[in-house]
């Protein structure tokens, strides 16, 4: 059974029944056959679906926002705007699949050689609790529209969303089984990877988790890509506009509570500017409402679980034990659900907890650096590698975007997915891409034709 539990004050919302071995075989057995009438339609026929599904999550934008607020907590506009950038990246892909796996010539000895890009059968979704809808289409409007069929194994702590996504699907006039639902328990996961008729898999969450979804995909000879944890980092060097810096910055660190694997986590600052970054931190981190995320007003609502709080504050606790300087928050409050303060840690260094370990919640962790060479050693000094930010010159900061050691890095920006853009780490933080071309072409067989 899984339970859909209110982070805003610990009352059950929700409760699924999980399926046994043999529902999830039937509901596989059927994404398959599905699979096979899905792969003969035309571009323009997926597009019509995918376009009736965002027309239809538009339509209910209130209503689906509300189950990622009561599940895990999002402040409610936030969660509208997820459904709303949802239904952007279905209707992305709608418009441009084709000619993202549009035929490839290329010249050989042939008198005719190209690739062709083919869909591969049904591909099943791991997906986290941090943006249930966001996640879900970014892993889906590509795979469908490359004519495979989807099956989502949901956190089982958004249950409720899990089952809304599926639901928009048939409301839509997809077949059942095109986008199937699969309410399983985390240590279940094995046994949808292993099942015959998943062809490859796609995991979002933490690093150890991903490292044991890729273990059992590749015993299994199945492709996968994997979206993992990050601590990234955002560099701010003399040069830079320290206000919109701030703004950024800020933004950036507590979208979603601060439970973002690409938020500003490491906030590293050259030394003439450290001091004045620091006062413009505290002033707009100070004025953060943080409360139940049912209020419109509300900037931070609660973190989604008990055990991630817990987790966080040991991180804090032990950072500031190590010699950082707490400017903000820091402490646990009292009274019910699962909140955090806004936090402020000042002083870290490479070698605290706060710095080494992703931090998942509205904590901001400020790193000095004695210059540029050493900003970006500090930034470097990671086992992650997934989304990155240098505040400077424009010119300055493209030059030195290939030097960090992430799979994507914004120029006096927000780092953000873009259906537009491919997205991905290295290292620790996964492999693969998802989004843009490069997203759709993950799931695919680049089939060789070679015409004599």
């Amino acid at each position: 059974m899984l339970a859909a539990i209110d982070p805003n004050d610990g009352s059950c919302v929700r409760r699924v029944q999980s399926l046994d071995e043999a529902a999830l075989d039937d509901r596989l057995q059927q994404a398959q056959q599905v699979y096979e009438r899905w792969r003969q339609t035309s571009f323009s026929q997926r597009a019509d679906l995918l376009r009736a599904v965002a027309a239809q999550m538009r339509d209910n934008v209130a209503d689906l926002g509300y189950l990622m607020t009561e599940e895990m907590g999002k402040p409610v506009a936030e969660a509208r705007a997820e459904v709303e950038k949802s239904a952007w990246c279905a209707e992305h892909y709608a418009e441009h699949a084709e000619s993202y796996l549009a035929r490839e010539y290329i010249e050989s000895d042939a008198s005719r050689s190209y690739v062709d890009y083919l869909p591969l059968g049904v591909i099943l979704g791991i997906l986290p609790w941090n943006a249930p809808f966001w996640l879900a289409f970014r892993f889906c409007a590509p795979a469908l529209m490359a004519g495979n069929a989807c099956a989502m194994k949901h956190d089982p702590h958004v249950p409720g969303c899990a089952e809304a996504i599926e639901q928009c699907f048939l409301e839509a006039g997809a077949p059942a089984g095109l986008l199937t639902n699969l309410p399983l328990e985390n240590d279940r996961v094995a046994d949808a990877i292993r099942h015959p008729r998943v062809r490859a898999v796609s995991f979002t969450g933490s690093s150890n988790a991903g490292a044991r979804v890729a273990a059992a995909a590749a015993a299994e000879i199945k492709p996968a890509v994997l979206e993992l944890g990050g601590s990234d980092p955002n560099i701010v060097l003399a040069d830079a506009d320290l206000d919109k810096a701030a703004d950024v910055l800020v933004l950036s660190r507590i979208i979603n509570a601060g439970q973002s694997c690409i938020a500003a986590k490491r906030i590293i600052v050259e030394a003439p500017v450290y001091d004045a970054l620091l006062d413009r931190l505290v002033e707009r981190f100070s004025a953060l409402p943080v409360g139940d995320p049912r209020d419109p007003e509300i900037r931070v609502g609660p973190l989604a679980r008990p055990d991630l709080r817990e987790h966080l504050h040991d991180q804090i606790r032990s950072t500031i034990e190590n010699g950082a300087r707490c400017l903000l928050g820091g402490e646990l409050p009292d009274g019910p659900g699962y909140f955090y303060p806004v936090t402020l840690l000042a002083d870290v260094t490479p070698d605290m907890v706060a710095a080494c370990e992703e931090t998942f919640g509205p904590v901001a962790v400020v790193m000095k650096a004695e210059n540029t060479e050493h900003a970006l050693e500090l930034a470097n000094n990671s086992e992650y590698g997934l989304g990155a930010a240098i505040w400077t010159e424009s010119k300055r900061g493209e030059a030195l975007a290939p030097r960090i050691e992430a799979g994507q890095v914004a120029v006096n920006g927000i780092v953000k997915t873009d259906p537009r853009l491919p997205s991905g780490g290295i290292k620790r933080s996964g492999y693969g891409r998802e989004l843009g071309p490069h997203g759709i072409r993950e799931f695919v067989n680049a089939q060789q034709i070679w015409v004599a």
